[in-house]
């Protein structure tokens, strides 16, 4: 396991996050790319711990992506099934068990400072923490890198989902931008580090 781990982790979070995956008992299988989730938990039957981590994930993502699922497992155990999944106790987890991954010999330098403010209140996803969210995907392999965001198109642009819909960037309404499906002439509102192709 610790093999395959070394391939997705940085070097020196190995270890610990083996001794994490041993002490509590899971269940770790990579899995091909998710566009809607980079992670998920569940308790399998007869009481194991079962956590998925997308395969196609930087090593950074990757990291926080496994501490965060087994945040989930922790919280869980600790506090009971009652909680909400990315409630207080979580929260509280999380940055117990993130705390010491965040140093200069696992993460880049410039990364640090943006980590410590995001684990002040970490949300449930890193992707709607936009700042983070972008400095992570400087580490993404090149040719992951070729999408837009939805903050850097022109006001008026066009541009396609990973599910084929289009859509015109309108006006930013607080911290989101109103956009208009073309089809139906509904309007979403995209998080500024939505990742799109820019059609024109």
């Amino acid at each position: 396991m610790d093999g395959t781990l070394r391939k997705y982790l940085p070097e020196r979070a190995v270890n610990p996050c083996f001794e994490l995956i041993q002490r509590y008992g899971v269940h770790l299988k990579i899995v091909n790319h998710r566009v809607t989730r980079h992670g998920d938990y569940r308790k399998i039957p007869g009481g194991g711990h079962q956590i998925t981590v997308n395969a196609s994930l930087n090593k950074y993502r990757f990291l926080i992506t496994l501490i965060h699922e087994i945040a989930h497992l922790v919280a869980f155990e600790e506090y009971g099934r009652a909680i909400k999944p990315h409630g207080v106790e979580w929260k509280r987890t999380f940055q117990t068990l993130m705390v010491p991954f965040i140093r200069p010999e696992i993460f880049p330098s410039q990364l640090l400072p943006i980590l410590a403010h995001h684990f002040k209140n970490p949300k449930a996803s890193s992707s709607t923490d936009a700042r983070l969210s972008i400095a992570l995907k400087a580490y993404d392999p090149q040719s992951e890198s070729r999408k837009s965001y939805v903050f850097e198109l022109p006001f008026g642009s066009t541009f396609r989902l990973y599910n084929g819909k289009l859509f015109q960037k309108g006006k930013k309404r607080i911290k989101r931008y109103e956009c208009v499906e073309l089809s139906t002439g509904r309007v979403y509102l995209f998080q500024p580090n939505a990742e799109v192709e820019f059609v024109k």
